[in-house]
């Protein structure tokens, strides 16, 4: 896929253009770092199941809490965003990602897990995912659904690249040493890439996949829309919160548990850990794919077509008991969850 920007020819907008294609790949990568580590929680699971003995509900908990707790803060983060620009949020965020998981390496109590995972990491995963995306489509006017996409994608490389490091990691040392490498890289690498973020300027890019051409100069144009407190007396705001709610619920619970169960049924940690890299690898796909398409052909078909795979792949999964019907799971599973 060959992506050109087209822009006024001048020597500003040319540096303008230059630092867009800067914010989508600085994004990318504190996606790829954000939701990397974070999805391998499901990589530590057993290991904390059979050093402490907890009960998997005890421990699948403190992922809920992070997961809720962070959803919740994403409406403060998103408000610090557009206070104070996204590089200091994001580089607080990564301050408490990073030290949520060196934390973690220390942990003798499950409470400790819930304060560790489920509020530190918690605050530091919602600084990402709302300054980032609209950091990204506020320096693109046409394709920011592309830029979106590209940007969310790292969220899949992510589970490609970590959760298999960390099992690496874990099998060579321990699972607290693994935690005290996670934390350290989180932690500086997040912080660092931050600092390139900056906010966009008024004129946007143009993102243009394939073949088309577009140009367009808007020197002064102001984007409008409406207030938050007339935005939750919308319709379309609470179908879209619940329809989100409920798949992404589905969802996580699929992303805490496959490895564990996986090995429950014989299969090897080391090939449990390659199902997130197949969910990852679709989820790159999806993202990109899906958020070009969605540019030209409209999201509501598309989030139809979606929720009727992913239904079908949690139906499989209920009967799934080798290897390769879990990877044909991570497929389907993984186009639902890259387009969501």
């Amino acid at each position: 896929m060959n992506n050109h920007i087209f822009l006024p020819n001048n020597e500003k907008n040319k540096l303008r253009l230059s630092y867009g294609y800067i914010i989508i790949l600085v994004s990318f990568l504190l996606f790829l770092i954000a939701s990397g580590s974070q999805y391998s929680f499901g990589v530590f699971f057993k290991p904390l199941l059979n050093e402490f003995g907890w009960t998997r509900a005890a421990i699948s908990g403190a992922y809920s809490m992070n997961m809720l707790l962070g959803g919740c803060l994403c409406i403060f983060t998103g408000r610090l965003n557009d206070k104070f620009g996204p590089r200091l949020v994001l580089t607080i965020g990564g301050l408490f990602m990073g030290l949520g998981y060196l934390l973690m390496s220390q942990v003798h109590a499950i409470w400790q897990v819930y304060l560790f995972y489920g509020i530190l990491v918690s605050i530091g995963m919602s600084a990402m995912t709302v300054p980032l995306i609209s950091t990204a489509v506020r320096w693109f006017s046409i394709g920011s659904g592309l830029a979106t996409g590209i940007v969310m994608s790292g969220s899949g490389v992510g589970i490609v690249v970590v959760p298999p490091l960390a099992n690496l990691l874990i099998a060579n040392f321990s699972w607290r040493t693994s935690y005290i490498i996670l934390g350290s890289a989180a932690l500086v690498l997040v912080i660092v890439i931050a600092q390139f973020l900056r906010l966009a300027p008024r004129q946007k890019n143009i993102l243009v996949s394939g073949t088309d051409k577009v140009t367009i100069d808007t020197p002064n144009v102001q984007f409008q829309g409406i207030s938050f407190m007339e935005t939750i007396r919308t319709r379309p705001f609470w179908i879209i919160s619940l329809m989100g709610f409920f798949f992404l619920f589905g969802q996580q619970v699929v992303l805490v548990h496959i490895v564990a169960y996986a090995t429950d049924i014989g299969i090897s940690a080391a090939m449990a850990a390659t199902i997130l890299s197949v969910i990852g690898i679709v989820i790159i796909f999806g993202d990109i794919g899906m958020g070009s398409l969605g540019d030209r052909v409209g999201n509501r078909n598309i989030i139809i077509v979606i929720f009727i795979l992913s239904s079908l792949a949690f139906l499989w999964l209920r009967y799934t008991r080798e290897l390769w019907m879990l990877y044909l799971f991570a497929v389907i599973f993984g186009i639902g969850y890259g387009v969501l």
